[in-house]
């Protein structure tokens, strides 16, 4: 029997609010020169008291109808002991026993809970230096205070694939919810794995994995790390309970410290924050959240599905980015024929997401919606050929304006015209009378080379179909 891995995700995600989560210091990390955005509450001050943000609450909560989950009726606030530079306090408010959310399922992963807590300062750890030989780390306490939404799953994830699945679910029910941008690059959005092995339905020795900014290494490190246990057990070792990160540049986990359990946070309420009793607060009853949510990632998806007949990949990629929904429904407001809203989901998935890429950026929202459906419709009305669609769309995207105007300056708009088409043909036949005389022959692949060359001839200009029918008319 082979191990089987046991992967459990505890992700971090940064919610956006005006202010922080126990102060009225702003929060905009972006925006604001290092330590800038501070008070004494952040700073810990002796004396200050800390208030619970609103806003921060109602995200959590909203995040917890989306997911099915249990809405607490009785919360609280708990102070999570530990000793870094990050966190001046000493301890770290958090949310222990009590949770906003309990219960509730994303992507087939059932959750476990989602809580709020304070996100810490950042640390910058600068290399030595010729006048500093031994380095420095600085801290900004910009973000020390800021609202932090814990999501934590049930260790019912057994491969890397579908942890990286989830993760990606949860980036876009966060943006799309509008409670989080959730940027892993810019740690919006932090991802730990906890990983076990073993051969039996017992759990394995846990291991916590940090460092993932990003969803290929969140998938990386923990197909990494199943297999550095299972090595290390068929070795005659055994996996100690600790704490890994990972290096993208050798691709692999390293420790940093022993697990710590939860006695050693020494976990009590907070004496300065009030109990939530939930059911108390109007806006926050379930059914005031549910009224409040927009289409959700999966709802959108089974809907384009159904009202358009894409296919499941087309409508996952359409769905998985904001910008990409607005400009979809933007061209399907302006469609009616399901045709056409098909050919236009071809060219955003394929032409569109290619020239995209080799951009390095998307910028959907940049390119008129307008603009984008006259393309489709002279598609279908053989004005481009597929070649000249394709240019015409890359110089949309480039210089924005009208379609045909831009077909019409670079020459791409299709030829049709019997009498010029008659020309080209006439031209091609002339100069490759050898191919001409093996199509005579029986050879088919002859004619395909005659309408190679005149669409060269052409400049891609030509209608394929009518060059295809009068060469076989001239040469039969």
């Amino acid at each position: 029997m082979t191990y089987r891995p046991t992967i459990g995700l505890e992700i971090h995600a940064e919610l956006s609010t005006q202010t922080k989560m126990f102060c009225n210091s702003a929060n905009n990390l972006d925006e604001a020169p290092p330590n800038t955005n501070i008070c004494p509450v952040c700073l810990a001050h002796p004396g200050t008291l800390p208030f619970i943000n609103r806003e921060a609450v109602k995200h959590v909560l909203r995040v917890g109808v989306a997911l099915g989950g249990t809405l607490a009726d009785y919360s609280e606030f708990d102070r999570k002991s530990y000793f870094y530079p990050d966190i001046p306090k000493g301890y770290q408010i958090s949310q222990y026993a009590y949770p906003l959310v309990s219960g509730g399922s994303l992507a087939d992963i059932d959750i476990t809970r989602v809580h709020l807590e304070e996100d810490t300062a950042r640390s910058t750890h600068q290399s030595p230096g010729k006048d500093d030989t031994e380095g420095r780390s600085l801290l900004d306490f910009n973000r020390a205070g800021i609202p932090l939404m814990e999501l934590v799953t049930e260790p019912v994830i057994h491969d890397a694939e579908t942890a990286g699945k989830f993760a990606r679910e949860l980036q876009l029910l966060l943006r799309t919810l509008g409670v989080s941008k959730a940027n892993l690059e810019k740690g919006e959005m932090r991802i730990e794995a906890n990983i076990s092995i073993s051969k039996t339905d017992s759990f394995g020795t846990k291991v916590e994995v940090k460092n993932l900014n990003s969803f290929r290494s969140v998938e990386r490190a923990i197909a990494y790390e199943a297999k550095r246990q299972e090595a290390l057990i068929e070795s005659g070792g055994s996996v100690v309970q600790e704490t890994r990160g990972w290096h993208e540049g050798r691709q692999e986990t390293f420790s940093q410290r022993l697990k710590e359990g939860s006695a050693d946070y020494r976990y009590f309420p907070d004496p300065d924050l009030p109990k939530l009793i939930l059911s108390e607060i109007p806006e926050f009853a379930p059914e005031v959240l549910v009224a409040s949510l927009p289409e959700l990632p999966w709802e959108r998806r089974a809907r384009y599905i159904k009202e358009y007949g894409i296919k499941d990949v087309d409508a996952i990629y359409i769905s998985a980015d904001a910008d990409r929904v607005i400009f979809f429904d933007a061209v399907t407001k302006i469609l009616s024929d399901v045709a056409l809203i098909r050919l236009a989901v071809n060219y955003i998935v394929t032409d569109l997401a290619g020239i995209y890429a080799k951009k390095g950026s998307e910028e959907f929202t940049a390119l008129d919606a307008n603009a984008f459906v006259e393309l489709m419709r002279m598609i279908t009305k053989g004005d481009l050929s597929s070649r000249g669609a394709k240019d015409t769309l890359a110089l949309l995207v480039e210089e924005g304006g009208d379609p045909e105007t831009l077909a019409k300056k670079h020459g791409l708009i299709q030829v049709s015209d019997p009498v010029a088409l008659e020309k080209t043909i006439a031209t091609v036949i002339a100069a490759e009378p050898k191919a001409v005389a093996e199509y005579r022959s029986g050879k088919e692949a002859a004619l395909q080379f005659l309408l190679g060359k005149a669409m060269k001839e052409s400049h891609g200009a030509g209608n394929p179909q009518q060059l295809r029918e009068l060469f076989i008319k001239e040469i039969s």
